[in-house]
């Protein structure tokens, strides 16, 4: 069902809610004020014909019967019977005996001095009247014929009303779903011109400030994250082509040049550990691009193995130091460290270690004096390990980017690289839960401070 339909009908159901709700209350309360007005009236008769009885002299009953025959303010089929202490009939218009007076009724009267109750068609009332010598019962009785077809009639209109009412609920509720739809239609229409080579595109946001507006703007910035990530994606993929393609290239190169003659064994043997330099290249950068697969896609994750951050220094230090003599990585601890577990970080210790080997990889090889400090810090929740070297550094408009897949500074092509390393490290402390922050000036060296959250 569309959501104009369901609205459309929404709006029929509560407004024909609330009209049989109006209608019900309407017709009751006028139900209730004909029934207290015809027994005011009533009661009214039935003390005005006791007292004209009482006031004739002898109680002349015929003679009240002929006064009351032709006044106007009788009731239809009025019927009065007034009865004294000892429930004998002093005077009664109910010549045929229409109305039952029963003794538990009279009781009844005289306990309670009104009683009213219904008798067939008849609304009948029973009250005590009171005079200087005596009290007397008095049941009165008629048919608000008048009365009860005001009320048919209010009923009928009030069923005609109400249907009417009902179709142009129906009517309204379609129209105004169908505007209140329309800012939803227009952007449907506008979305589905939106494709991958027009991610450029955006939704009207109208005034901005409705929920219609602030779901364009939602979808707009979801629009330019999409359009971000498919332009990195695309530099991506063509920075792999290119990175790939450069030592298969050279490996394709050298190969030919082999094939063309014979050649020494010291030739032989020289080509091919420049063909395994490269193919070390490749594997290297291979295993770069499937653990920045993999961490980008995994996200935040909670780790459950415990491990503590000053070993994976220590061991990182160790391999870095077996493949590079010249590199000189000094490790040192805050004097607050006391303890070894608060060094205890939760994650995944191979990831740690590749993120950590890249910082320490990277610090070395751009300094000159292949040097590195490393200070272990512990402020509160988190446990910070911040690296400094004193090497060629990073321009202004470089650091921005340095965390994007195959960004290099342009001062940074005089040494080998591809550009995955610190977006690799960025990726691993963000699925850690951590932060990475990078300082940097030309010529001075940088440094990177990463926090992990604290295990202890």
């Amino acid at each position: 069902m569309q959501i104009r339909t369901r609205l459309t009908l929404q709006f029929l159901l509560l407004g024909g809610l609330i009209m049989i709700i109006a209608s019900a209350a309407t017709y009751y309360s006028s139900a209730t004020f004909r029934k207290d007005d015809f027994y005011n009236r009533l009661t009214n008769r039935a003390w005005s014909v006791t007292k004209m009885f009482i006031d004739t002299y002898d109680h002349d009953a015929e003679m009240v019967k002929r006064m009351e025959r032709n006044n106007p303010l009788r009731l239809h089929n009025e019927k009065i019977t007034v009865l004294d202490f000892r429930n004998e009939i002093l005077y009664t218009s109910d010549v045929d005996g229409e109305i039952e007076i029963r003794n538990d009724v009279l009781e009844r009267v005289r306990l309670s001095e009104r009683v009213k109750y219904r008798q067939g068609e008849y609304e009948v009332l029973g009250v005590l009247y009171t005079s200087v010598n005596s009290r007397f019962v008095v049941i009165a009785a008629a048919t608000d014929t008048d009365g009860f077809s005001h009320l048919n009639m209010l009923r009928i209109i009030m069923i005609v009303v109400s249907f009417v009412s009902l179709i142009l609920f129906f009517i309204a509720g379609w129209f105004y779903s169908g505007r209140a739809m329309k800012p939803i239609s227009n952007m449907v229409k506008e979305v589905d011109d939106i494709s991958i080579t027009s991610l450029n595109l955006r939704v009207p946001e109208g005034n901005g400030t409705d929920e219609i507006g602030r779901l364009a703007k939602t979808f707009n910035k979801m629009l330019e994250r999409l359009e971000i990530s498919f332009s990195m994606q695309k530099n991506f993929i063509a920075n792999a082509s290119h990175e790939l393609r450069t030592p298969l290239t050279s490996i394709n190169g050298q190969l030919e040049v082999l094939m063309m003659k014979d050649r020494s064994t010291e030739e032989y043997k020289s080509s091919l550990a420049s063909v395994l330099d490269d193919i070390r290249s490749l594997i290297n950068l291979s295993n770069r691009l499937l653990l920045i697969a993999r961490t980008s896609a995994e996200g935040p994750v909670n780790f459950s193995n415990k491990i503590r951050l000053d070993e994976i220094l220590w061991q990182s230090r160790d391999e870095m130091k077996k493949f590079n003599d010249d590199y000189r990585i000094n490790i040192s601890m805050d004097e607050l460290l006391t303890d070894s577990d608060q060094m205890i970080v939760t994650g995944d210790e191979f990831l740690i270690k590749t993120a950590v080997s890249n910082i320490i990889e990277n610090a070395c090889k751009y300094s000159p004096d292949h040097t590195v400090d490393i200070r272990i810090q512990h402020p509160g929740e988190w446990i910070e390990v911040v690296f400094k070297d004193s090497g060629i550094g990073i321009s202004e408009e470089d650091i921005v980017k340095v965390f994007e897949p195959f960004y290099r500074g342009a001062n940074a092509h005089s040494a080998s690289g591809s550009g995955i390393g610190l977006p690799l490290v960025s990726q691993i402390i963000k699925n850690h839960n951590g932060e990475i922050k990078l300082t940097s000036f030309l010529g001075k060296g940088t440094t990177v401070t990463i926090k992990l959250p604290s295990a202890s």
